[in-house]
This record gives structure tokens, sequence and C-alpha cells, in this order.
């Protein structure tokens, strides 16, 4: 597997398009860390890390409108690849929607969202963004 983060969020766009509740995905550290960042920001609805074998594996629970049935975000995409990576500076963070939504940033001090960088005043490498 050439971009395991591309991976990630392709197995989350494809659960949600087939109305899963949960879907399994092995884990990395920064997988681990964009879990996080999804959950804090309210696009998920759980998750649970399972240390089984070599690798483990990420449970997700995913969110759903009750009324509705539609999935809590309407587009999560990879901006990085490994052929062509994405950096910005601190004074060209991007912003989502306006700030609606949200850009999942991997700065020396760790993947943090676009306004936590902006806060600490640093860049890095552009990971997703998810509306």
């Amino acid at each position: 597997m050439t971009d395991p983060i591309a991976d990630y969020l392709t197995r989350i766009r494809n659960a949600v398009m087939a109305n899963h509740k949960v879907v399994e995905i092995p884990a990395s550290n920064i997988k681990k860390d964009i879990t996080r960042i999804l959950f804090d920001k309210g696009y998920i609805l759980n998750y649970k890390f399972e240390d089984e074998g070599v690798q483990g594996n990420i449970k997700i629970a995913l969110k759903y409108n009750a009324e509705t049935k539609t999935p809590a975000f309407k587009s999560i995409e990879r901006i990085s690849k490994p052929g062509l990576r994405k950096y910005v500076d601190k004074d060209h963070l991007p912003r989502v929607l306006n700030g609606l939504g949200v850009a999942v940033i991997s700065t020396s001090q760790g993947v943090m969202t676009d306004k936590e960088a902006r806060k600490l005043n640093i860049g890095g490498e552009v990971l997703c963004y998810v509306y």
C-alpha cells in the first residue's frame, strides 16, 4: 500500500456510502491522531483502538443524522499525496469552507487542525479536508 492515509479516508467514505454503522481500519499512529481529531470535531460517533497482532485495528462508529439518515460530514478528501506533497507555512494555512470545515495538518508538534496550528503559529503538511 503506497498511501495508507488515503486508504483510511476511502474506507470511511465507502462505509458512509454503504450506510454502515462501524468500519474497521488497520491502525497506525497517524491514523489514530486523525481519528481523535474527527471525534473531537464531531464527525464520528466513537472509536476504539484494538491492539491485536502486530499492527492492531481502529474501530470507528460512524455518525449519522437521526431524522434524515445523512452522514455527519459531506466530504472527506486527501490533499497531500505521496506523489505531490502539499506543505504550507503559518501564513498560508487553509480555511475549509470559511472555517466551517476542518483541515488536518501534520506539524512538527504532531497532527492537529488548521485552527490549532494557527494558534500555535506553525505550518506543516496538509493531510486532508473534512466538511
